[in-house]
């Protein structure tokens, strides 16, 4: 679901920069998308259970393999996707 949006911010590009523009770029689409979607939206993407494109499957090796670039990915949309599951219930 959010690896969509990762892939079309082109997250599969980032290098070791200093800054991170591409990154913050995909974090952000990925957050507006959780923020801007309702609750039966995200359940019936939950529910769809799709296997990854090509290109998602691409854009999870990249996060794979480069740590650092996964890590501040995660560090920025875990708290506002989590917090957004949990209103809808999908998390405990």
């Amino acid at each position: 679901m959010f690896l969509g949006c990762l892939l079309l911010a082109g997250i599969v590009q980032i290098k070791g920069q200093e800054q991170h523009p591409i990154l913050n770029q995909a974090a952000n689409k990925v957050i507006q998308k959780y923020q801007n979607a309702s609750c039966q939206q995200l359940w019936a993407e939950r529910q769809q259970h799709a296997p990854p494109t090509p290109a998602e499957a691409k854009a999870i090796q990249f996060l794979h393999s480069d740590p650092q670039m996964r890590a501040l990915f995660i560090n920025k949309v875990a708290a506002p996707v989590a917090n957004k599951l949990f209103e809808c219930g999908m998390i405990p």
